[in-house]
């Protein structure tokens, strides 16, 4: 069973300057939640126990967000405010969180190397901070961990994306042609140019096997002169075998601006105090 997340959320968040100069990008507000208490939701909806944040120096925030606020507790309970009382106690949605500081920005590897005296072991799973997933009938990550404990190997969760859009992401290459669910990988091609060997790009969500971490010690550095993930996957299919997954969801890119706007209207949609008044200012936008 998997029982353990790791959230890396180190990064400086250059795409949304100025206000990450203060304000860490996960703890952007979807309305009233940031990012990444949704994301934590996923995990704990998907049976994971414990959870791991990289965090830098300045991401105390995020620390300040997940802890009880006794003084704030007493200012509610004076002003008799008990559901808000019950709502701030609801942040970490019942998972056991923990922190480490990822004292240089190496790179995505480099943050889930962070990590490995608190998986001990363990397989895993890695949510990014910067994708939130949306899904009706399972959470993203839960189908992964059921695709886990199908083929007991890493599952690398993708989406599937236009031809167009297959020079923005890292892109699957099949072991052979299949349309089955769970996809045994042979490798994976960065951001094609050109010709891309399939459709599932890799979206923000993985279950791995503890083997990562002896391959990530010793993995030199790739793209942006940075320990990249990527690479030691593709290491890790000379030993074991990984697979991909489509995960059944929408997805919203909340480190691109545009991704984050699309949250905030479609999770405004679907609140039933919200939806009126902002159909109402959408349409009067629109005209």
């Amino acid at each position: 069973m998997i029982k353990k997340a790791v959230i890396p959320a180190a990064g400086w968040g250059t795409r949304f300057l100025p206000i990450t100069k203060a304000v860490p990008k996960e703890m952007l507000p979807i309305i009233d939640k940031p990012a990444l208490s949704y994301i934590i939701e996923e995990a704990v909806d998907s049976g994971i126990e414990e959870i791991l944040i990289i965090i830098s120096s300045n991401k105390g925030a995020i620390q300040s967000y997940f802890k009880y606020n006794l003084e704030l507790e007493q200012f509610l309970k004076e002003k008799n405010k008990l559901d808000d009382i019950k709502l701030i106690r609801q942040t970490h949605h019942g998972a056991k969180i923990f922190y480490t500081t990822q004292e240089e920005q190496l790179g995505l590897g480099h943050a889930v190397l962070q990590a490995e005296k608190f998986i001990n072991g363990e397989p895993f799973a890695v949510l990014l901070g910067d994708d939130v997933y949306v899904s009706e009938d399972k959470p993203a990550l839960k189908q992964l961990i059921d695709a886990f404990n199908e083929k007991k190997s890493s599952i690398l969760g993708t989406m599937e994306v236009s031809d167009e859009d297959t020079k923005l992401y890292g892109i699957c290459m099949p072991k052979e042609d299949s349309s089955k669910p769970i996809v045994e990988l042979k490798g994976v091609v960065e951001k094609p140019k050109s010709n891309p060997p399939s459709n599932s790009a890799i979206s923000g969500r993985y279950v791995l096997t503890p083997k990562i971490f002896e391959l990530l010690k010793n993995q030199t550095r790739g793209a942006g002169n940075e320990i990249q993930l990527t690479d030691s996957i593709l290491r890790l299919m000379d030993s074991e075998k990984v697979y991909s997954f489509d995960m059944i969801g929408k997805r919203y890119d909340i480190g691109s601006k545009i991704g984050y706007l699309e949250a905030i209207i479609d999770f405004g949609l679907k609140r039933e105090e919200l939806k009126d008044g902002l159909m109402h200012i959408l349409k009067s936008k629109t005209k």
